[in-house]
């Protein structure tokens, strides 16, 4: 599957907008029938761990992820976060990238690939639409909710 990309803006300054993007159990909030399981201690670093279990009983997947590049923001410098999904079902990556923005604002920029094991590549276009409207929407409600 081909990699997705959009961005964002928000009237954040840069740590909050951070923040709000990598508290891992706040997705679950902004992604409907989503739970998010961490695996590992506090704080977030290189080798933080977490489940996010979507779907419904026996149609949930999980999507496990390893965060593999942590770096927040600082002064005037983006912040990167890059997670290596390493499930047995959806596979790919997602980085975060946040930093100063127009008029005092955040800018934010999320790429992504997500596969999904054993399906089509027929499938592809439907799987990026639906998947770049997802993580679009859940990006809105993350920055926009405390």
């Amino acid at each position: 599957m081909p990699v997705f990309t959009f961005t964002r803006t928000a009237p954040l300054p840069h740590d909050e907008a951070w923040r709000r993007l990598t508290e891992w159990p706040r997705h679950a909030d902004a992604v409907p029938l989503t739970r998010i399981r961490v695996l590992t201690p506090p704080p977030t670093r290189v080798g933080t761990r977490f489940v996010a279990r979507s779907g419904i009983g026996p149609l949930a997947v999980d999507d496990t992820m390893e965060v593999t590049v942590w770096r927040p923001p600082c002064d005037d410098e983006p912040g990167l976060c890059r997670l290596e999904k390493r499930g047995r079902v959806v596979l790919g990556w997602a980085e975060i990238e946040v930093g100063p923005g127009p008029g005092g604002r955040s800018r934010v920029v999320w790429r992504e690939e997500v596969r999904v094991r054993f399906a089509p590549r027929a499938l592809d276009g439907v799987l990026d639409r639906t998947a770049r409207v997802m993580f679009g929407r859940a990006v809105n409600r993350l920055l926009r909710q405390a």
